[in-house]
């Protein structure tokens, strides 16, 4: 009697369970930007959470989180419920530099279920209009010659803007004080400001005001050039070895979210990458949709972590 008994919980929890995640979403979805507006990773995430929500039949809401290399939002995401109604835009820096940047953070490789690739770009080389060069061979000898202007932003600590600066200054055997900013929308806005000298910047963020003529672009850190700067060439061309940089953004949920919620947000978000509208403005932006399964972009991640722990060794980095 009591096995029958067993038998008839485990079968009425099962159909329970499965019917619960037919069921799934019940509730709108949260995507934590861990990082300020106006950046490649808030501007992604506006991009795809409406065709996601339209997938889902659900509101999907975007929430900046912004502050310290994207250690903020992070936290956040790996402190909600497993229950795929939060989710964060991951990226380059907290998802793959952070750990050999970093002794401690508030996280760990093992805190997150990946989901999908959503947006790969270059970075590129700017300064502000009216500073004095055209090239990067000027703009290494304007810097050098000159102690007021060794000064570079960026997005933030550790994120892939800063780590490409700091591979350009040794690169180039420069000097320069890194000024940090909580995303970057505010690091471009500061560099409007002509309050710092240089930046590297994710493409999309800056290409607005490389197009107005606001910023000059002197070099991409692409392989090749992109087609939404043609004239602009790349690090290599420039006279920079070594210099090829991709940044990436992807959807990740907290560990432990199941299987079938991961899937059915991986079939949402693939969705909507694949429609030509996102497809054309992730192009615009000089970007290239993503849409891999989650197991193949939890290797892609694991391929970056070990790639960037190589690089922050060899330039014996450290963040506090």
């Amino acid at each position: 009697m009591k096995r029958i008994k067993s038998a008839l919980a485990l079968s009425l929890g099962i159909l329970f369970s499965t019917s619960a995640m037919a069921e799934w979403p019940e509730q709108n979805i949260t995507i934590i930007v861990p990082a300020a507006p106006g950046g490649t990773t808030d501007i992604a995430t506006r991009i795809i959470s409406e065709k996601m929500g339209k997938e889902l039949g659900k509101t999907v809401v975007v929430e900046n989180k912004a502050g310290a290399a994207g250690i903020i939002g992070t936290q956040a995401l790996v402190r909600a419920k497993p229950d795929g109604y939060t989710l964060i835009m991951g990226n380059i820096g907290p998802n793959a530099i952070n750990y050999s940047l970093y002794d401690s953070l508030p996280y760990k490789k093992e805190d997150f279920a990946p989901i999908t690739l959503v947006i790969s770009v270059p970075n590129v080389l700017v300064v502000n209009a009216e500073t004095p060069v055209k090239t990067v061979a000027e703009l290494i000898k304007y810097v050098s010659e000159n102690k007021q202007h060794q000064t570079f932003g960026s997005s933030g600590k550790g994120q892939s803007p800063h780590m490409s600066a700091e591979m350009f200054l040794q690169r180039a055997n420069l000097n320069a004080e890194h000024i940090p900013y909580k995303g970057a929308g505010p690091a471009v806005s500061a560099l409007l400001g002509n309050q710092y000298t240089f930046m590297i910047d994710n493409l999309p963020s800056s290409l607005p005001s490389i197009q107005s003529g606001k910023f000059k672009a002197l070099a991409v850190t692409s392989d090749t050039r992109v087609a939404e700067l043609p004239n602009v060439p790349t690090m290599k061309e420039a006279g920079i070895d070594n210099m090829v940089v991709t940044a990436w953004f992807g959807l990740l949920a907290p560990a432990g979210t199941p299987d079938e919620v991961v899937n059915k947000l991986h079939k949402a978000a693939k969705a909507a990458l694949e429609s030509e509208d996102v497809k054309t403005r992730f192009a615009g932006m000089g970007g290239q949709a993503g849409g891999n399964t989650p197991a193949e972009f939890a290797k892609y991640i694991e391929d970056q972590q070990a790639l960037w722990a190589d690089t922050v060794k060899a330039a014996n980095l450290k963040m506090d």
